[in-house]
């Protein structure tokens, strides 16, 4: 089962979903507060379960809205995916993979863990 971990960055919370294995599968952003940040998780919890993937790396690729994963390939080369709220707002992002396939087990993952992932503080 996976879970939210909420740690503390620089400038404010921020939450890593890991996997059950304790793979962190997805990052967010840093936000103002704890409050924002319960907020934010509830956001990938209601959304990843029912975003359709949109693979920008293919040409061609078939638009839809948001909430929505985007694959894209980043300056390296390799594949990354982000998690968009309804309101067109990154929620959640991936690492970077070497293969499309993996970056799609990714977001399969997130898909899987993160509506009944505990959320808990990094000790």
């Amino acid at each position: 089962m996976g879970k939210f971990v909420i740690k503390q960055a620089k400038t404010g919370p921020m939450f890593n979903l890991k996997a059950g294995n304790g793979e962190v599968i997805a990052s967010s952003q840093v936000y103002k507060s704890r409050k924002t940040c319960l907020a934010g998780i509830e956001s990938v919890r209601a959304n990843a379960p029912v975003a359709p993937v949109e693979d920008q790396t293919q040409e061609g690729f078939e638009k839809f809205p948001n909430p929505k994963f985007e694959i894209y390939a980043d300056k390296k080369g390799e594949f990354r995916y982000r998690l968009k709220a309804k309101n067109g707002q990154i929620i959640a992002s991936g690492e970077g993979y070497a293969t499309l396939k993996n970056c799609k087990s990714g977001i399969a993952s997130v898909k899987k863990n993160a509506e009944t992932a505990k959320v808990e503080d990094e000790k």
